[in-house]
């Protein structure tokens, strides 16, 4: 399952080892061995792994373009 998040400064990304700093947003996820599942080890991933592991996608909406970690 995933939800998109707003670090309070003392999240670590599983990704790429960085403290996330507040406010900035984060992905926790549940997956395992790397693939997502209904209920598993949540995961943390800062904006810039999420769209690595393609768990996040910007799409244009009214005109402007938005971060979303939904499926499109």
């Amino acid at each position: 399952m995933r939800r998109g998040c707003i670090s309070l400064g003392q999240v670590k990304c599983d990704g790429c080892e960085r403290i996330i700093p507040y406010p900035e947003r984060y992905l926790a996820i549940d997956e395992e061995d790397g693939v997502e599942v209904e209920q598993g080890k949540t995961s943390r991933y800062c904006v810039d792994c999420a769209l690595n592991k393609g768990y996040a996608h910007y799409k244009r909406q009214k005109g402007e373009e938005i971060l979303t970690f939904f499926r499109e």
